[in-house]
């Protein structure tokens, strides 16, 4: 039996996030960026998936997937997406949360919250990333598993679909106007 609890957070409730979030930041500010994801890890490494709710997991998922973004040489983040994506680490860096980790079920509801902000937030980042994943091993499995794979041959590989499928629609456009006396200005 599962039993599903929903609740709402209000502009106080997000603006006391914002506040939590920010004193993170100054704090992450100090440490180098690759001790802002391994402390990430370590709250990863605390928690025990097979008895962790699954809200819980489900959102610790998204927050590893935060990480491998960060460190995917593949991928190489420029320096301002980068920083956002640091900054939103920057909380699970800290040792002290709003809801002890200790606490059996609610513990990390306080980093639960904090993950699906952040994953709103970066949803864009977060879809293109997932979306040069799936690039990358389509191209690994198709050309071979050593083969190297950028974001600079995923944005052309992405812009030549875009061609392709500007192309195929323009030409079943005009062949639904064939035969009409549709003015073309630029044929």
């Amino acid at each position: 039996m599962s039993l599903r609890v929903s609740f709402e957070l209000d502009d106080n409730d997000l603006k006391h996030f914002r506040l939590i979030m920010r004193e993170a930041r100054k704090a992450a500010a100090r440490m180098a960026p690759e001790d802002i994801v391994a402390a990430a890890g370590d709250l990863l490494q605390q928690i025990d998936v097979d008895s962790a709710p699954g809200f819980i997991v489900e959102r610790l998922h998204r927050l590893k997937l935060m990480m491998r973004m960060i460190c995917d040489l593949d991928w190489r983040l420029p320096h301002d997406d980068a920083s956002r994506i640091l900054n939103a680490l920057a909380y699970f860096a800290e040792p002290d949360d709003l809801i002890p980790d200790q606490i059996p079920g609610l513990g990390f509801l306080d980093d639960a919250i904090m993950v699906e902000l952040v994953v709103r937030e970066l949803k864009h980042e977060i879809e293109a990333y997932q979306d040069f994943c799936d690039y990358r091993d389509r191209e690994r499995s198709r050309r071979g598993e050593k083969t190297a794979v950028s974001r600079e041959g995923w944005l052309d590989s992405r812009r030549q679909e875009l061609q392709s499928r500007i192309k195929r629609r323009r030409k079943r456009s005009q062949l639904r106007n064939q035969g009409s006396s549709h003015l073309r200005l630029l044929d």
